[in-house]
């Protein structure tokens, strides 16, 4: 696997007990912005464990979705974990391995650029998400070698296939290619 590793800047809340669980997170969105879909695959490998999910939204953009994926992987833990989320969104990971996060709350919620962060309302809730993890965050380099990164895009372009089919049969209007392109990988 091609990675870079860093602790989370974020402290768990509780003690972080028992084996890692890997979450793999990826989003796409076509176009973009436009129609997203979000997978994660959860893995407790010591324990045998995997679990596989996914969503769509209609209005959506590709960094939106990635974090919207590590939110859902995080919440679906059922207690204080060690976890390692590994992404192929550089914005994702270098929120935290190169401390941006920690500049933008620091800063009021600002770039380095004074201009408003973007997805605040995403990133508080990442934050909270994490709290009662200990959180390791990786990357990997998309549509690439690495399988449950690969299957990751698969499960967010299908579910972003099913919106658009249930929306096309709704009659509402749909905003985006249907070719199934992943956007979001490796930004």
């Amino acid at each position: 696997m091609d990675a870079m590793n860093s602790r989370a800047a974020a402290k768990p809340t509780k003690r972080a007990t028992g084996s890692e669980v890997l979450i793999y997170c990826d989003g796409a969105c076509s176009p973009n912005p436009g129609l997203g879909g979000w997978g994660v695959v959860l893995l407790a490998p010591e324990k045998g464990l995997r679990k596989e999910l996914s969503g769509a939204e209609a209005e959506s953009t590709n960094n939106r979705m990635e974090l919207t994926a590590a939110i859902e992987g995080l919440r679906a833990l059922k207690r204080p974990s060690r976890v390692r989320v590994i992404t192929d969104s550089e914005y994702l990971q270098k929120a935290f391995t190169q401390g941006w996060l920690e500049r933008w709350r620091r800063n009021g919620w600002r770039t380095a650029d004074k201009k408003p962060v973007k997805n605040i309302e995403l990133w508080q809730a990442l934050m909270q998400a994490m709290a009662e993890h200990d959180v390791e965050w990786s990357w990997t380099r998309g549509h690439g070698q690495d399988e449950e990164n690969n299957r990751c895009d698969k499960l967010a372009v299908a579910a972003r296939q099913r919106l658009k089919r249930e929306l096309e049969a709704e009659g509402r209007p749909v905003g985006g290619g249907g070719g199934g392109e992943s956007i979001g990988g490796g930004e």
